[in-house]
């Protein structure tokens, strides 16, 4: 069985001779990895996503079963580093470099108020020139070999608080400010776009997401996500079947999100990532028990202590007991890390962690 069988196997919780795999990794990860394997480094993609669709060569060659492609900065527009060292990125927002992430430097939405003020900014063309060619190229080389994933995370919650700022727009939806919805229906347009477009080039997974989670508990009540955000995510996700009604649907969110899983399930979702393992509510019995039935579970290796600080021997431990949780209904697993494998992680328990997921 090849990688593609295996992951379309499991996406469509049939069982496959093993659990599929797709990990990630920061840029740090990926240039130890690749020194360590003697094999040329993949500089990251020019996208808010990079890292879900980068360094493909590196990770296929350890062991994924999938693919990663999403959109790019266009070529009239690259991510760009200003005169201060500031980032500046086609959306016009701006990080500062800290440590080994950007982190926002301010908020190009910051004092918005009314619906003109949405009207009058100026988003990113879906349309631009060089958008496509890096998702073009990597699905030319492993298109049929492997599983591919769209990547469209941020997808509304995210991307509205990127532009605004977090404290401002969870504010300004509890006092139903004017710009919301017009904001939210921008961004709902551009990433339907970008998803039917990824679809339509071939996506076995489109891979959606906003982190609706803390650690401990959801970020907003459930009244507010059933306001803004239900009924555009229920949208999209028709919007997406209409191309291709076999494409698998993913959400994620990291933290503790549990309680809306059931509003997702119900309006379309397949998938459900990353099954934050510490996160409050997040073991993988609970959620075997209650959405076993209903999704394919994606995720679930815990990169906030397992990875980085565990043996390879309690790795090796660990990844079986999920794996056996997660798919011993009959498949439905994509053995993944929570999130990116960041830079506190050795060469040595990456490795594990992919022999681990192997076996």
């Amino acid at each position: 069985m090849n990688s593609r069988e295996r992951f379309l196997k499991a996406i469509n919780k049939e069982m496959p001779d093993r659990a599929p795999i797709f990990a990630n990794f920061t840029p740090q990860v990926a240039e130890k990895m690749s020194e360590h394997l003697k094999i040329p480094y993949e500089e990251p993609l020019d996208s808010m996503l990079a890292s879900r669709a980068s360094h493909m060569d590196l990770l296929v060659k350890l062991g994924n079963d999938a693919v990663g492609i999403t959109y790019c900065a266009p070529k009239n527009f690259p991510t760009r580093t200003m005169e201060n060292g500031l980032i500046e990125n086609e959306w016009g927002m701006i990080f500062r470099t800290v440590g080994l992430y950007n982190e926002f430097h301010s908020y190009p939405l910051a004092n918005a108020e009314t619906a003109e003020d949405i009207e009058n900014y100026k988003f990113p063309d879906p349309f631009a020139d060089g958008r496509w060619e890096e998702a073009e190229k990597t699905i030319a080389k492993y298109g049929k070999t492997h599983g591919i994933i769209a990547d469209l995370e941020t997808t509304l919650f995210e991307t509205a608080w990127y532009l605004v700022g977090m404290e401002k727009f969870l504010m300004d939806m509890m006092m139903e400010a004017e710009y919301i919805d017009p904001l939210l229906d921008k961004i709902q347009e551009i990433h339907t776009y970008y998803g039917k477009k990824m679809i339509e080039m071939g996506a076995d997974v489109l891979w959606c997401g906003d982190d609706f989670g803390t650690q401990q508990s959801q970020i907003m009540d459930m009244g507010t996500f059933q306001r803004y955000f239900k009924p555009r995510i229920k949208t999209m996700f028709a919007e997406y079947k209409k191309v291709n009604p076999d494409v698998k649907l993913a959400w994620h969110s990291c933290g503790a999100f549990g309680p809306f899983v059931p509003e997702f399930i119900e309006v379309g979702l397949d998938i459900l990532n990353p099954l934050q393992p510490l996160a409050t509510g997040m073991e993988p019995e609970n959620l075997v028990e209650k959405f076993g039935k209903d999704v394919v579970f994606f995720g679930g290796i815990c990169v906030q202590d397992l990875i980085p600080n565990k043996s390879p021997a309690e790795i090796d431990k660990e990844v079986q007991r999920r794996k056996k949780i997660f798919g011993e209904d009959g498949g439905g697993y994509i053995v993944a890390p929570a999130h990116n494998i960041q830079d506190d992680t050795s060469v040595e328990n990456v490795l594990a962690f992919f022999e681990a997921a192997k076996k």
